[in-house]
């Protein structure tokens, strides 16, 4: 049976819903008094810098949610031993690293117009950054075992293990110390973004952001967790 995200429906919803997010996100306007449907208030202290909270919240969120989704399936994988699991908890790992990786790059981006440069070692960087090594080191753990099931279970106990750090690195350890990123222990005026009290013109960008966002991951892991298990099978009935 054909899944609702591989329907023509879905994708050209998701097509429009990325494109309106893209260019409402980087051509609507940033004025004092917003009059129109199409236009942003000025924030004091981010002016035009407020429009990446389009682009770097949902890359974080989806971040969260890939890694979250790879642990479920690494724990179906040690229940059932079944190696599709696991192939789909590889493929969530990889779309994950995509976003944090696009998370980094729009919070440099923030960070070179706000602060001046496009690092500098804030806890929210730092962060991002060891998010990155911890699960990269899963790729060079992968590709050192050649039994599929070996590779599958180590793979699956390490998601389990890792992922704990997750929520710390993500939501706790950038809000309990001091820093340059908008809602750390010292910010006092976090402002509406960090609040998530925007004007409702900014509001229905940000959700329709989420939610395009949200289904393109959706989208991106049912292709590769099946284009992953359809090359297993092909590469398997070769072998016999």
């Amino acid at each position: 049976m054909k899944s609702i995200v591989h329907t023509k429906w879905y994708q050209i919803l998701l097509f429009f819903l990325m494109a309106y997010v893209i260019v409402a996100g980087i051509t609507f306007p940033i004025v004092a008094k917003p009059s129109a449907w199409y236009e942003f208030p000025f924030i004091m202290g981010l002016g035009e810098n407020a429009k990446i909270i389009f682009f770097h919240v949902p890359s974080s969120w989806l971040s969260v949610v890939a890694f979250l989704m790879a642990t479920i399936y690494s724990i179906k994988y040690l229940r059932k031993k079944n190696i599709e699991d696991d192939m789909k908890a590889y493929t969530s790992i990889q779309i994950g690293m995509v976003f944090v990786i696009l998370a980094t790059i729009t919070g440099s981006v923030w960070a070179k117009f706000a602060w001046g440069s496009f690092w500098h070692w804030d806890p929210r960087e730092t962060s991002i950054f060891a998010l990155l090594l911890i699960y990269g080191a899963l790729f060079a753990l992968r590709s050192a075992i050649d039994n599929e099931e070996k590779r599958a279970t180590l793979s699956a106990v390490y998601n389990l293990i890792v992922f704990v750090t997750v929520p710390f690195f993500i939501f706790i350890m950038p809000r309990i110390m001091a820093g340059l990123h908008p809602g750390s222990a010292d910010d006092d005026n976090a402002g509406p973004v960090i609040n998530f009290k925007m004007n409702q013109n900014m509001q229905v960008v940000f959700y329709i952001s989420l939610t395009a966002f949200s289904m393109l991951y959706a989208w991106m892991w049912g292709v590769g967790s099946r284009s992953m298990i359809l090359l297993d099978k092909i590469k398997k009935q070769k072998l016999y």
